[in-house]
């Protein structure tokens, strides 16, 4: 159980990146009081983690709407995590977030947690597809998968508080390091998916 929860963190861990997105982060808030960066953190983090369980216990009914297969689903899902973990071998974040600094509302700054924050930068397309297939195979995965996501969430919440300190302690060389390191791991989760579901095909 132990290995399972290990795999669904990292694997959450990867896809959402919360260090090479900490400068997607700043730039958002840049304007906006440590107070007021805060709140829309945590209000971020809060929705996504609303998503992300909301998909975990209705995967199987979204399954049988659609009339679409774990394993299909899980190939798709491995394709899509592979090529966001390729992007990001390459140097660039993920997913890429160009120009979202110009969705930001000078009017309230807090509705930037709602959108990119919380939907797409933290539970984006990939976050949701590593949700289902990490879900998928009864109430035991589901909660290994919420509290794996959770843990993540508060993780995310300390490193958004200290997020200037970090990114300035780091230096953007070896943040691109970072990036490039979970991208490969990403990539690495992604072909596993595939394999795991091909195996299941031929059985």
């Amino acid at each position: 159980m132990s290995s399972q929860f290990f795999y669904a963190f990292m694997a959450f861990f990867a896809i959402m990146n919360p260090i090479s997105n900490l400068p997607a982060y700043m730039a958002l808030v840049a304007d906006d009081s440590q107070k007021i960066s805060r709140k829309i953190a945590f209000k971020s983090l809060l929705i996504a983690f609303i998503i992300v369980t909301v998909f975990v216990f209705s995967g199987d009914l979204i399954f049988k709407v659609f009339g679409i297969t774990i394993d299909s689903f899980r190939v798709a899902g491995g394709i899509l995590v592979a090529v966001i973990g390729y992007h990001m071998i390459n140097g660039n974040h993920s997913p890429s977030y160009k120009g979202m600094e110009q969705q930001a509302s000078n009017s309230d700054p807090m509705s930037v947690a709602i959108s990119p924050l919380a939907m797409p930068l933290f539970a984006g397309p990939g976050t949701i597809t590593t949700t289902l297939n990490l879900a998928n195979g009864g109430i035991k995965n589901q909660l290994i998968t919420v509290v794996a996501f959770a843990l993540l969430c508060a993780i995310t919440y300390l490193l958004l508080r200290s997020a200037k300190q970090i990114a300035g302690f780091l230096g953007e060389n070896l943040m691109k390091i970072i990036t490039k390191m979970m991208g490969l791991l990403l990539f690495s989760i992604g072909v596993q998916m595939i394999i795991i579901s091909v195996q299941s095909l031929i059985k």
